[in-house]
């Protein structure tokens, strides 16, 4: 874990033994792997000093210099705040992890759009007193419930981004399915594309993008087993269209085929866990089941 507070509107960090002989270039290019684009800006604002002065790009880093990048901007949220009971589970100056409840969407689909998690944790925010626009950085369907990553700067989204395109963010699902899975664990490795007869729905289709996910049997009750699993990738409805496509829908999955008089969707997203891209800490944030 490194040093680092927060100072008005900079991001303070104490460069660790780790960066000695580094260049400020080489820390935003090779350990950050932040956009170039996003590099370019902060060099070309001079929104990064080193020891209080604008940074000199190509010389190198000693341990124990104060690297301080302006990332706490005021900055319109993109959608309208609206007042909701939110469950934050971790929060610091960068990012924020929700958990979200079953029947309501993670984010607007246009501007104007109300009654989602995103305008829940803006209104959060509002109250706070912190301006930031919300960006969601993986998203769960509207009946599926647990943890949701929320960067609150767009320097954390692109790293965040980055990390879980690269499967450096580890998510992890509990399921209730129809059945008994015979497998104590299996892959399911198998492409999603949009079914062509219905606007909303996902299937496994020869030219669809590849999906892969990995599952663990927990208990097996009568006519129904628990599973955990975790996604190589993050295709929309990918673990129901997987489960129901290897026999075992989701109990509450009405669109995927289960028949359950069950009346909400037995998967919850139980798990996240990531290193920090700024502090180095480590994550691990929990959601417990409630499927009363």
């Amino acid at each position: 874990m490194i040093v680092s507070s927060k100072k008005g509107q900079w991001f303070e960090l104490v460069a660790p033994t780790e960066w000695q002989g580094i260049t400020s270039e080489q820390l935003f290019s090779k350990v950050w792997q932040a956009p170039k684009k996003l590099t370019h800006l902060l060099r070309m604002n001079k929104e990064v000093t080193i020891n209080g002065k604008p940074a000199v790009w190509t010389n190198p880093l000693k341990t124990g210099d104060r690297l301080q990048i302006k990332l706490f901007s005021d900055v319109d949220f993109g959608l309208i705040p609206q007042y909701m009971n939110v469950n934050i589970l971790y929060e610091d100056e960068h990012l924020l992890i929700a958990d979200k409840p079953p029947g309501i969407n993670t984010h607007p689909n246009d501007p104007e759009q109300t009654n989602t998690l995103a305008n829940g944790i803006a209104y959060h925010l509002q109250a706070k007193g912190e301006l930031r626009q919300v960006k969601h950085i993986h998203r769960l369907d509207r009946d599926t419930s647990g943890v949701i990553l929320f960067a609150k700067h767009a320097f954390i989204g692109a790293l965040l981004d980055k990390m879980l395109q690269e499967r450096q963010i580890k998510r992890t699902y509990i399921a209730l399915v129809d059945g008994k899975i015979g497998k104590k664990k299996g892959t399911i490795d198998a492409p999603i594309g949009r079914d062509r007869h219905h606007p909303t729905k996902r299937r496994v289709a020869p030219n669809g993008q590849r999906a892969i996910t990995h599952y663990n049997v927990v208990k097996v009750n009568k006519g129904a087993t628990l599973i955990k699993c975790r996604l190589d990738t993050g295709r929309t409805h990918q673990i129901r269209v997987h489960l129901s496509h290897i026999g075992h829908p989701i109990v509450g999955d009405k669109l995927y085929g289960n028949s359950s008089v069950e009346t909400r969707l037995h998967l919850h997203a139980v798990e996240l866990e990531f290193v920090h891209p700024l502090t180095f800490e480590q994550i691990h944030v929990a959601s417990p089941i409630n499927w009363d």
